[in-house]
């Protein structure tokens, strides 16, 4: 049993409870998520199955799109709504100064990762050494904002967004950083993920659903490890060429390509998917090289 779903991961559920839960589902120990979703949140957590526990760091790396709200007038230490409140402000702001501070935080943006997060500080995880009242610098990462659409604006104190964004953007950062350039202070009061990739919240299955499946039923709501990676481009090559991509073997590309040098691509062999691999030049020629086999 190899592929992915579209898990509605609930809110409540951390993203290690989702594998558990699909670990005893589905009777396999190979499981894996593709990209931590906070408990307070809800939406798609795509869960790899078997073999597809090999391309989670694709998805990890895949654009995602969430809807969120704002609140103005307070700062917690979490920035969003599980935390304490430390800071609060009594500065009104009007729909018009709300507008414009979206405009600044949309396109290519530095941002300074949160201390309630899971990444490692000197092998320790942040939220970790938050936990203990320890905050150490954090370097600000450059992060893509593609969209950043206001939904609705409730007595210029909710502010409802749609964000799509890359990889490494945290939403919360980014409501506390938009409170600040409103000169008061703002954290995430809501969180919802709609989208990893080409996995959308319309077609993701909830805890209930799951359940109510027999094994054959659940069996079909598997989709296969390629539809997982459709944003890569891909090559299909002559089925010749087989055993010698299979074996690790480079393999000439002839002609004009599109490929860009160590671009990744889904890559089949008369028309089946094999594996994953991508674009090596030498001596100025462009071959492809396997990353991954998966058959």
């Amino acid at each position: 049993m190899d592929g992915v779903i579209n898990f509605f991961k609930p809110r409540g559920m951390t993203s290690h409870d989702a594998v558990y839960f699909f670990r005893k589902l589905l009777n396999i120990k190979k499981i894996g998520h593709t990209g931590t979703l906070d408990p307070n949140a809800t939406g798609v957590l795509p869960i790899c199955i078997g073999k597809a526990t090999r391309i989670s760091e694709y998805l990890v790396d895949a654009d995602k799109e969430y809807i969120s709200e704002l609140t103005l007038g307070h700062a917690t230490d979490t920035q969003d709504g599980e935390g304490q409140v430390i800071k609060s402000s009594n500065v009104n702001v009007n729909e018009q100064e709300i507008i414009e501070a979206f405009k600044m935080f949309k396109g290519n943006i530095s941002q300074v990762p949160p201390m309630y997060s899971a990444l490692k500080y000197k092998g320790k995880k942040l939220y970790e050494l938050a936990r203990q009242d320890i905050v150490v610098e954090r370097k600000p990462r450059n992060i893509n904002i593609y969209k950043l659409d206001i939904m609705k604006i409730q007595n210029n104190k909710k502010i409802l967004f749609h964000t799509k964004c890359s990889r490494g953007t945290y939403i919360r950062t980014l409501c506390n950083d938009i409170g600040m350039q409103l000169n008061t202070y703002g954290y995430m009061s809501y969180l919802i993920r709609t989208s990893v990739g080409k996995f959308n919240i319309e077609e993701s299955l909830s805890m209930d659903y799951l359940k109510s499946l027999n094994s054959e039923e659940l069996k079909k709501r598997i989709l296969p490890i390629d539809f997982a990676l459709a944003e890569l481009d891909y090559i299909d090559l002559p089925n010749n060429l087989f055993k010698k991509v299979i074996n690790g073997a480079k393999v000439q590309l002839v002609g004009d390509t599109d490929y860009g040098i160590d671009e990744i691509l889904r890559i089949y062999c008369g028309g089946e998917f094999i594996g994953v691999g991508r674009i090596i030049c030498k001596d100025s020629s462009r071959y492809l090289k396997m990353d991954k086999v998966f058959i």
